[in-house]
Parts: C-alpha cells; structure tokens; sequence
C-alpha cells in the first residue's frame, strides 16, 4: 500500500521504517520536508519518501497521524479535507497536556468522557479514523522481541473495513488487535498510554507493553 505518515517526531520516523521494511511505499510528511530529521530519515531509508502534509495525505492509500495531540486537528487541515476523505486515518496521538509527569504519571487535557479521536472524527467525519500505536513507546513499535509472547494492540473506530486494514497491518508489525468497538472507545485506549509510561518515567524502562488475555 502507499502509507503516508503525517509527523516526523521519533513515532512517526519509526513506523515510516516499519512500512517500509514491511514493503508498502511510504511518505514522510512535514510542514518542512527539508528540516534535518526528514534528512536524515530519508538518508538511513533509501526508498523512503518525503513531503508537505498536503503532498503526504495526497499520496496516501493509509495515512498515519503521529503528531501530538494538540496540533492533530491544523495537521489534517494542512493536509487538506479532499484529500484525507474516505481513507483510512491510524490515529497514534495522545491528548497530552503540557505539563510535567506527576509520580511518573503524564497528564490529559481530556477526560474520560472525551477523547481526542472523538473530536478529530467529528471535525472530519468523512475520514475513517482507527485508534493504533498510541499506548506503546516508538522502540516497541514495529517486531517488538517478547521472547515469543506476542502483545495486543487495542484499537477502536466506527469503520469495519479501517478496522480490518488496520488489523493487517498491525499483524505485519507483530501485534494481535483487541478491537474495543466504536469511537468512544478512545475514551479509555487513550490514557493506556499513561499506564505503559509509568516505568518509563520511573525507573527509565520503555521496554513495556500490553497483553489481552481471556480465559
């Protein structure tokens, strides 16, 4: 597929690389495709793409959100409603507060009535939006090594055909997929990523993730 990656932070150049080793034609987009990680990126992935936001979502059959959350809404804006309509939106973003962690716990701007995602699909209701990537650090992202355990990504959208192409996708990175339902399931998948960061900022290990188990 052509998978286009709006944000170039360490989550968006990290699962850029992750499609790319997985096959799929890939974007980078940025506001400043010249600026030095986006250089940088593009020296490290000879077959990797670069582009404005616009140029990005244009290009792409998937797009990945990877920016932070407070600026998700001007990015799809820049990438231009046309061309992020009807196409799948993976949406790895927090609502992060700006403000420091708290006994290694980091802040929300929403609560657990409101979500993020909720928001942006209401803002953009023409795009298919999948909650994925958001509660696992960027080095876990893609092939995580668990010594064979396999971990569950939990997502959450109101389209089932995003569902199952983000369900693909998330098995050629590793993961199972626990699908939580309809939107307002980001309500909770969202402050998951507070829970995985706790001993992070704690003790300074990012090696946690997540594992769904039934009985």
């Amino acid at each position: 597929m052509k998978i286009g990656i709006i944000g170039t932070g360490i989550v968006g150049r990290t699962l850029a690389s992750g499609f790319l080793a997985e096959g799929h034609q890939t974007m980078l987009g940025s506001r400043n495709p010249g600026k030095d990680e986006v250089v940088k990126w593009k020296a490290e992935n000879k077959n990797g793409l670069a582009g404005s936001f616009e140029e990005t979502a244009s290009f792409a059959e998937v797009i990945v959100l990877a920016v932070k959350g407070k600026i998700s809404s001007e990015a799809l804006t820049l990438a231009g409603k046309d061309n992020i309509g009807g196409k799948v939106i993976i949406d790895a973003t927090n609502p992060l507060a700006d403000a420091p962690p708290t006994n290694g716990m980091l802040k929300l701007y929403t609560d657990l009535n409101h979500s993020l995602m909720e928001k942006l699909q209401e803002e953009f209701p023409d795009a298919k939006f999948v909650k994925a990537f958001n509660s696992v650090g960027a080095g876990m992202m893609h092939k995580p090594d668990l010594n064979g355990l396999q971990p569950t990504m939990f997502i959450c959208g109101n389209d089932a055909a995003a569902k199952t192409t983000v369900t693909e996708i998330l098995g050629q990175f590793g993961w199972e997929t626990a699908d939580m339902g309809l939107v307002d399931a980001a309500r909770i998948i969202e402050p998951l990523c507070i829970l995985v960061c706790i001993p992070g900022f704690q003790k300074n290990d990012w090696t946690y993730t997540l594992k769904f188990v039934k009985k």
